[in-house]
């Protein structure tokens, strides 16, 4: 969580717009796609496939190529997501869960789900929990979220 909240600052720090906030106090805003797409590889810092596809995604947003909204039907925002080099099944059902707000997917290769599930007394490989997740069934998407605060 830190690193993530390190990274964003960074982010906005470098690449975001000024505004006066409050009572005048300056304010960043977190940078558009468009200024990700065009300074991202320089400020991003980690493993160059990770930044590739951060830049690709933001270059694919700006460019209305990739739409992520809450409107767009899962299966189809799940598709274009996994047609990004380096977006995998978790990032593409982690998204769908959380902007179209999919009541169904429960995120069996996430380690610290599986954790939590462990600390639950339910299986913790990602085969078993999938399976004793089935009854889950429509609803794991809360059973995700119950397993992570298990954690």
């Amino acid at each position: 969580m830190k690193a993530a909240r390190t990274a964003l600052s960074r982010l906005a720090a470098e690449l975001g717009d000024r505004a006066d906030g409050p009572a005048g106090a300056p304010t960043v805003l977190f940078p558009t796609a468009g200024a990700i797409a065009a300074g991202g590889e320089s400020v991003l810092r980690g493993p160059a496939a990770r930044i590739r596809t951060i830049v690709d995604v933001a270059r694919r947003l700006a460019s209305g190529e990739l739409v992520v909204a809450p409107e767009r039907e899962r299966g189809e925002l799940a598709h274009d997501l996994l047609a990004v080099p380096g977006i995998g099944p978790w990032t593409a059902g982690y998204v769908a869960m959380r902007v179209t707000r999919a009541p169904d997917v429960l995120l069996t290769g996430d380690l610290a789900l599986r954790n939590g599930a462990a600390a639950l007394g339910l299986p913790a490989d990602a085969r078993s929990l999938d399976l004793e997740g089935r009854a889950w069934a429509p609803w794991r998407s809360y059973a995700s979220m119950h397993l992570w605060r298990a954690a």
